[in-house]
């Protein structure tokens, strides 16, 4: 069984940071797209970040230059460093990957995805 399980989430201050992980098993990661995406209440799940095979990695406009999305060593462990946060970026943070796509870009291109971190910023 194919799962990702994230962790690192929680309560945290506006200008404050957080690491959030995400641990995948039942198969082999390091050779496939894996992103962040994060949903807000009442809004539709939007992109966060993406790390692409061969080292590239894609972020929102709104963080960049705040977040950073890498992997592990194995990597079949995805990270993303949230600093400067501010209470707009309060919502659950999701992981997915993508055996579909080669270069996934909406929420559609992704086929395993996690049950999500709450990330909760106070003002």
């Amino acid at each position: 069984q194919v799962r990702l399980v994230e962790s690192g989430g929680g309560l945290v201050q506006a200008g404050g940071s957080l690491r959030l992980s995400c641990v995948g098993s039942g198969r082999t990661f390091s050779r496939i797209a894996m992103a962040w995406f994060r949903q807000a209440p009442g809004k539709e799940r939007e992109f966060v970040a993406r790390s692409q095979i061969g080292g590239s990695t894609y972020y929102q406009d709104s963080v960049k230059g705040r977040f950073i999305i890498s992997r592990g060593n194995v990597g079949d462990t995805l990270y993303l460093q949230m600093n400067s946060l501010e209470p707009e970026d309060t919502a659950v943070y999701y992981c997915a990957a993508s055996s579909i796509s080669y270069s996934p870009v909406r929420a559609t291109d992704y086929n395993y995805w996690g049950q999500g971190t709450q990330v909760t910023v106070s003002s």
